[in-house]
């Protein structure tokens, strides 16, 4: 299938759609249209031009007002990429890499940018022929954008830096002849549009939102079965207590958990008590909170991944290039930050529920096996979702509120979006983690009551669930069986 990019509206679940459906991309030819006018237009006032263009005819940062002459334009270009690349630390994995260069080809197609057409062609070559260049998570100030981690994304692009292809780490170098292609020359400007731009934050934030979308709505449905495995009420999910606080979240989760719990012999069971524990009773509001986020954050990447994003801006009809800030990442720095706070709430509430499965009350057996003493059961699933909930909490603290000057003061604030990114990234894997395990712990307490069951749609979860994991009679090795619940979530 193929995916063509344009200046049509791209959505992040288009997105989702490309990355998990393994799309081809190619060029429109408006996009083609739009990229070779502008780098007519931009050949054209540098020839015509005596006054200094930043980056284009001057050095970068700081040094924007060294001038440079045109026979070393092109060097100047180069050299920046080649100075930029001080990524140091993890690997960004390779899922992240590839929408970091559909966003890459997606910015640079509107035409705004002054790269050259052969220039976007071998990124799109570089994703058809799932070539991951070697990218380096820490680096980024989220300032300029994001220098660092783009600078190792286009390194290959001129035969340098590295790929993974075919499970194999290769040079730069070594791609290009493999495939038999000539390295970039890069022209004027070429340089910082490839390495100015947000979209090494905003790769991650697709992602992350991506997967958020998918915990939010497995969260509601773990909840459900904890609910019943620990005799919960169902009146606090009565719709009439969340009209007279209509936030949307609150509505849509109260609902989701009526209709997941519709049938249960569970539920409709007579409670001995009056009120359950504000981790299961607060579910709509916790829980859909975090789905108002998600929703919040989603329409701010939206925006940001349908932007040109670098400097200086190029506009063929105004006549203009323009040196301004659209590299900067405040306007998705925070954001970022914010889904990582409601993440983290999301599996802050789960470890309570763990705990109280756990707990030994309500008839379920301490640790949730039926010999305890002997047998530990459960009882450090709870501390291990209790470890990834604390560190959790530790990530979410806000990176967007730090700024150090950089480029000798040139660059006197930054967003540190680009360590957002990553925190965040953090926080959906360990809170995929904590919802696996209550998910673990679940399934374990609604079996203890037999012969009533839950509703037919958590049994139906419950059930293939089985087919994965085991009810655990007697202890036994249980990081397996934590690994295959967190695969259970992803299928």
């Amino acid at each position: 299938m193929i995916h063509y990019i344009s200046s049509e509206h791209l959505t992040i679940e288009k997105i989702d759609e490309i990355i998990s459906k393994n799309y081809k991309l190619e060029l429109s030819e408006d996009a083609k249209q739009r990229i070779n006018r502008c780098r007519k237009y931009l050949d054209k006032k540098i020839a015509r031009n005596n006054t200094p263009v930043y980056g284009v005819t001057t050095g970068f940062g700081s040094l924007c007002n060294v001038s440079i002459s045109d026979d070393q334009l092109c060097q100047l270009q180069v050299n920046l990429i080649k100075s930029h690349a001080c990524g140091i630390g993890e690997r960004v994995p390779n899922e992240i890499v590839r929408i970091m260069m559909l966003l890459k080809i997606q910015s640079l197609s509107y035409g705004y940018s002054g790269c050259k057409l052969d220039t976007v062609q071998r990124l799109v070559a570089f994703f058809n022929n799932d070539i991951y260049p070697v990218v380096y998570r820490q680096g980024s100030l989220g300032a300029s954008g994001d220098l660092v981690p783009l600078a190792h994304l286009c390194l290959p692009l001129i035969g340098l830096g590295e790929v993974e292809y075919q499970g194999k780490i290769i040079s730069g170098d070594e791609i290009l002849k493999k495939k038999r292609w000539k390295p970039i020359q890069l022209a004027s400007k070429e340089g910082l549009a490839l390495l100015n731009g947000t979209q090494n934050m905003s790769s991650f934030a697709v992602w992350a939102l991506i997967h958020a979308q998918r915990l939010s709505d497995w969260a509601d449905k773990i909840a459900a079965m904890s609910l019943d495995a620990y005799d919960g009420r169902i009146e606090p999910f009565t719709e009439a207590v969340h009209l007279v606080r209509p936030h949307k979240g609150q509505i849509e989760t109260a609902a989701h958990m009526r209709e997941l719990l519709e049938g249960s012999q569970l539920i409709k069971n007579v409670k001995a008590h009056v009120q359950d524990p504000y981790s299961f009773r607060c579910v709509p509001q916790v829980h859909g909170t975090v789905k108002d986020t998600i929703r919040y954050v989603k329409s701010v990447i939206d925006t940001e991944i349908n932007s040109a994003t670098d400097n200086p801006t190029v506009c063929p009809d105004e006549d203009l290039i323009i040196s301004a800030g659209n590299f900067h990442g405040e306007p998705i720095a925070l954001p970022i930050d914010f889904l990582a706070m409601a993440m983290s709430e999301l599996a802050n509430i789960s470890e309570r529920r763990i705990y109280r499965l756990v707990s030994g009350t309500r008839g379920l057996p301490s640790f949730l096996v039926a010999t305890p003493g002997l047998n530990s059961g459960f009882m450090i699933t709870q501390y291990a979702a209790a470890s990834a909930v604390s560190l959790n909490k530790t990530l979410a603290m806000p990176a967007s509120t730090d700024s150090i000057p950089s480029c000798q003061d040139q660059e006197d604030h930054v967003s540190m979006g680009a360590n957002a990114a990553i925190k965040l990234y953090k926080v959906i894997l360990n809170t995929e983690r904590v919802l696996a395990i209550e998910l673990f712990n679940a399934a374990q307490a609604l079996e203890f009551r037999l012969p009533l069951k839950s509703s037919p749609t958590i049994m139906a979860i419950h059930s293939e669930y089985r087919k994965h994991v085991p009810f655990i009679l007697n202890d036994e090795l249980m990081y397996p069986y934590i690994q295959k619940s967190i695969d259970f979530l992803r299928k």
